[in-house]
């Protein structure tokens, strides 16, 4: 397989790619991201991931080239990061005692050969009910402000995160599970 670069500054996913054996190095994709009222939130990811692959991908062509978005969509609406406490307090409070849907687009590209691949992961996420002081200090806890929706499934411990139908780890950031699968049609590409 070609040599592995993640389109990503996010922690969370270099951790769960490391933790599954990959070898690849990180180049940030310097790309504005966006979600149009008209698109669903699985197409909005997958767009985003296929702008993050793209911009690395012109200038490594000989590398499969990762790139990943991930969003938490509930009643039509998507929760990206929130901008402060505040927000992220409204938005897990939103949650709460409720069922939300995570999506993460996933892009693969490598210039040189002209191929591209690209795929919609959806994990279905169950929330416990919880009071206000229990959420204030799960969000002080976990830092939310880089998290989509404002929590942290790898840090959750089971106080916020009831049952989940899918991938965990795409609700850290990566479908691992699906990821795997996808390389594998790049394994004959040099």
């Amino acid at each position: 397989m070609p040599p592995l670069i993640l389109a990503s500054t996010s922690p969370r996913r270099r951790r769960l790619l490391l933790e599954h054996g990959y070898n690849f190095r990180v180049m940030p994709a310097e790309v504005t991201e966006i979600a149009p009222a008209h698109l669903s939130p699985g197409e909005i990811t997958l767009f985003n991931a296929r702008i993050k692959s793209h911009a690395i991908a012109r200038h490594q062509p000989r590398s499969l080239v990762l790139g990943v978005d991930t969003v938490v969509a509930f009643e039509g609406e998507v929760l990206g990061k929130p901008a402060n406490m505040e927000a992220a307090f409204a938005m897990v409070r939103r949650l709460n005692g409720r069922t939300h849907d995570v999506y993460s687009g996933v892009w693969l590209r490598h210039a040189k050969s002209g191929r591209e691949r690209g795929f919609i992961d959806i994990t279905r996420v169950h929330f416990r009910q919880l009071t206000d002081a229990q959420l204030h200090a799960y969000l002080a806890r976990i830092g939310p402000l880089d998290k989509a929706g404002a929590y942290a499934a790898q840090d959750d411990r089971g106080e916020l995160i009831d049952s989940l139908e899918g991938s965990f780890s795409n609700v850290i950031g990566l479908p691992m599970e699906a990821l795997a699968g996808a390389l594998r049609e790049f394994s004959s590409l040099e």
